[in-house]
């Protein structure tokens, strides 16, 4: 019997569902959000696949209270189509924030997750909250300061 020795084997799976909790309140956006996904995908674990899900969730609270660089308050916009003529929707970063602050956090981190069925997967373990109560307390999240 021939062995392999070049053949790479996957991780172990762990059962442990592990919650995080992180606060947005005077983060920037684009940092924020690379770091989220970095902990969202698994990077961190030292048995990281790219094709392994990970066991980690993660809740972001005081969406509301993110900050961005530069001019982006005024200049940065959202664009959404409906498929129909005519459909096209722009909403400009602050207006966005006051009325959706959750759909900002989500659209950045969306955007650097794999765009196939494991990011879609994953992107199901994100929950944003614009306020500083969410509903997950049974979980015992713990608390992440990313800054």
């Amino acid at each position: 019997m021939k062995i392999d020795k070049n053949k790479t084997t996957g991780a172990i799976k762990d059962t442990k569902l592990d919650w995080y909790i992180i606060d947005a309140t005077d983060s920037n956006l684009g940092r924020l959000s690379s770091k989220i996904v970095y902990l969202l995908m698994g990077k961190n674990n030292i048995n990281y696949l790219p094709h392994n899900n990970t066991n980690i969730s993660i809740i972001i609270i005081n969406s509301k209270k993110i900050k961005v660089t530069g001019k982006k308050n005024k200049q940065k916009t959202y664009k959404r189509h409906s498929g129909r003529p005519g459909g096209l929707k722009i909403k400009p970063f602050n207006k966005l924030q006051e009325k959706q602050p959750n759909k900002i956090i989500e659209h950045a981190i969306k955007g650097m997750l794999p765009k196939n069925t494991l990011g879609k997967k994953i992107f199901k373990k994100l929950k944003v909250y614009s306020g500083n109560e969410h509903p997950h307390q049974s979980q015992k999240p713990v608390y992440l300061n990313i800054k």
